[in-house]
Formats: structure tokens, sequence, C-alpha cells
């Protein structure tokens, strides 16, 4: 389990963090929505290592994460896929994908894996000598995930993958998720499209300027007056 616990991060003169605590249960979808600064990325970033905490306690199954390096919190087995996709362009989608095994030495292990990720994103595999720069914005998020998952965690970080994408492909995307934690994998989802997030949430928490200001269940959520008004447009 990830336990977060009176989170501050602060930004330069910026408070973006404001003493936030939450928890991802092993096994579930839990989702934080909220407008745009709200902190959301923030939250993923500093539980990566990638932002400094100001104060407060990430704790992931019993292990304080703060302060340790980011090769540490990826092989504890926690990874992100970013928001904006950054795959490297100039690479093949399989070259992509084996970097995301950089820290891992299980080369047989590695190849079954390539091969999981292929059977979760069938067009990836059709595409596995391409140009990820070639792809188009939803087959760069699906390489996103898969090269997250190619360091083979147990939590997966998702920033904002709907980001961008036709309506068909976030149905897609969304999909994946689901079947990726049906696998086993923890998810903690970042994402814009509120009414998709807390479809598949099991837990979920509402960010705003830096504070957690409503928690429950998806389902609960989604049916919340103030979030139907705030996130989801009165008439979903």
């Amino acid at each position: 389990m990830l336990k977060i616990e009176d989170l501050h991060v602060h930004y330069g003169g910026i408070q973006a963090l404001r003493g936030i605590s939450l928890e991802v249960p092993d096994g579930k979808i839990v989702t934080l929505i909220g407008a745009n600064g709200a902190g959301k990325s923030t939250t993923l970033r500093t539980i990566t290592g990638l932002v400094k905490a100001g104060s407060g306690s990430i704790q992931w199954n019993g292990q304080e994460l703060l302060g340790k390096s980011i090769d540490k919190i990826v092989s504890s087995g926690i990874a992100m896929s970013p928001e904006g996709r950054r795959v490297f362009p100039d690479l093949t989608v399989l070259e992509n994908l084996k970097i995301g095994a950089y820290l891992r030495k299980d080369k047989a292990e590695i190849a079954k894996d390539i091969q999981w990720v292929y059977s979760l994103f069938p067009r990836l595999e059709e595409r596995s000598w391409q140009l990820a720069g070639t792809l188009s914005g939803g087959e760069q998020q699906m390489l996103a995930v898969g090269r997250a998952l190619m360091s083979r965690p147990k939590l997966l970080l998702l920033d904002e993958p709907s980001l961008g994408l036709a309506p068909l492909v976030v149905q897609d995307i969304f999909t994946i998720i689901r079947e990726i934690n049906r696998q086993g994998v923890t998810v903690l989802l970042i994402e814009q499209n509120a009414n998709m997030a807390l479809k598949i949430a099991d837990l979920a928490y509402v960010l705003e300027t830096g504070r957690i200001t409503l928690s429950g269940t998806g389902a609960e959520l989604l049916a919340n007056e103030k979030v139907k008004e705030a996130y989801l447009g009165k008439h979903k």
C-alpha cells in the first residue's frame, strides 16, 4: 500500500501541496481529479522523487520514499507514465520498451514482458520497428504506458493518459487500464476526464489548490452534486 501523510511541497514561493493525505490500497485503481494547477502532477512527481517534498511522509509498503533516489523508487516497484507521453521519438517502439527495463538484468523475463506488453497493446507489436515519433498520439500513449510496465511495477502512476486523444482512443486506453489492474498492478490515475476516471476507480480523491477536499468511492463521487457541477457538467 502507498500511504501519503501531511505532504507539503513548495515550488519557489508557491505552495503546490498543502498537507495532503491519501491511501492507495494494493490491487485497487485510485484516481485523483481536479482542475489544472490543483497539484495532481506534483503529487505523482513527488512520489517518484522528481520533486522534493518540504515535509510529510510517503510510505510504500511501510518504507519511507522521501529522500530516496529515483532509481531506488523504481526498483521498489513504482513506475510512472508521464503527462505528454515523452516517448523517445528517434528510437523504435521496441527500443522504447527496452529502455523501460533499464534497471533489470533478467533478459529472459524482459523478453516475456515485451510479449506481455504486446498482448495488452497489439498495435505496438505491429509497429515494433517503427520510430516512436511517427506513431499517432494514441499509439504514443500506449507506448508510454507499455514502457512504464517494462519495469514490472506493482504500482503504476498514470499522469493524464487520455489528454489530447480522440474519444474512441480514450475508451481503448481506459479498457487497458482496467485490464492492467485486473492482472495485478495497482494504479494511481490522474485524469482531467473525471467522468471516465471515476467510472473505473475503486477510490477517488478531489484535489483543489493543493488540498484534498473530497474523497470516496468512484461511484460516490460520480453521484456527488458538487463533483457533477465542477468536473462532470450537470448533464452527465
